[in-house]
């Protein structure tokens, strides 16, 4: 990885960890900037991680630009040495793939698609060589996904898929953007696969909708009393196939509050996953089901 730092402005710095997402970039700008909030540096205003980036706000009064760069620098050698461990959560979360609202959006706005005559779930089958959106669909949810970054939207993750290079799920967003993604969409741009906390435009490509909330400013939602947003970068994600049925079951159980999601406590280790990729994924997959 070559790090490069560049000044936004008078009140900004930004890192950029390496110009490809990885797990090793993540890790890099994770342990950066918690050792920049342990520091209590003076002049910080605020910190804004990314996925393999991160931005730092500062004022020009209180430090010096020249003199908080050589400071992050200095950090920046000591997360070299860094744990690689993250202490963090396994999330089951349903997906309704092929459901009726996102089939609906996707036949309204083909001709900002690349395949006008394709849904998203049959040309995201063909660009990564799977002979039936079958295939696709459990190529999908067979392995979890790790949260690099929760924001953009108020709540949405962006979350890496935990295989090799070789396997990961590549595919570009629509030509022009949607003007309409329905709430809680599954969907995916580049390498990045994402959860729509809000309805509103997008891009990603549409595969299904879960029907369990991820951003409630009304906290009302009860696993959502204590924060407005679910996610938090470092979180591991399982994808579970539901139909109609199990939806409308938990739209239903989230209605009456009675809904709480699958989670469970995990550490995860990036040199034991590079090691071992397939036995870390079915060792989360234990502790996520209890086994």
């Amino acid at each position: 990885m070559h790090t490069r730092y560049s000044y936004g402005g008078d009140e900004h710095i930004f890192v950029e960890m390496d110009e490809e997402m990885s797990l090793e970039a993540f890790f890099k700008s994770m342990s950066i900037t918690n050792a920049v909030r342990a520091a209590r540096i003076e002049g910080i205003t605020e910190i804004c991680p990314a996925n393999g980036s991160f931005q730092i706000k500062f004022d020009p009064d209180r430090i010096a630009p020249d003199a908080l760069m050589s400071r992050l620098q200095s950090l920046e050698q000591a997360a070299e040495k860094a744990d690689k461990r993250l202490d963090t959560r396994i999330i089951e979360v349903p997906v309704f793939y092929r459901d009726p609202w996102t089939t609906e959006t996707l036949m309204r706005f083909r001709e900002r698609h690349q395949d006008p005559q394709s849904t998203d779930l049959e040309y995201a089958a063909r660009m990564n060589g799977y002979d039936t959106v079958e295939q696709f669909i459990h190529a999908h949810h067979a392995a979890p996904w790790f949260v690099s970054m929760v924001g953009f939207v108020a709540g949405l993750p962006f979350l890496y898929q935990l295989v090799e290079r070789s396997r990961q799920i590549q595919v570009p967003k629509y030509l022009r953007p949607r003007t309409d993604t329905p709430k809680h969409t599954i969907g995916h741009g580049g390498c990045f696969g994402c959860v729509y906390s809000v309805r509103g435009a997008g891009g990603y490509q549409m595969f299904g909708i879960t029907p369990m909330p991820i951003y409630d400013p009304t906290q009302k939602v009860s696993y959502l009393h204590e924060f407005m947003v679910f996610f938090r970068p470092g979180d591991i994600v399982k994808w579970k196939p539901i139909d109609r049925e199990e939806y409308d079951a938990i739209t239903a159980d989230v209605a009456a509050n009675r809904y709480e999601p699958r989670i469970r406590k995990v550490t995860f280790d990036l040199d034991g996953f590079n090691a071992d990729i397939d036995g870390t994924n079915q060792r989360l997959m234990e502790t996520l089901h209890g086994v």
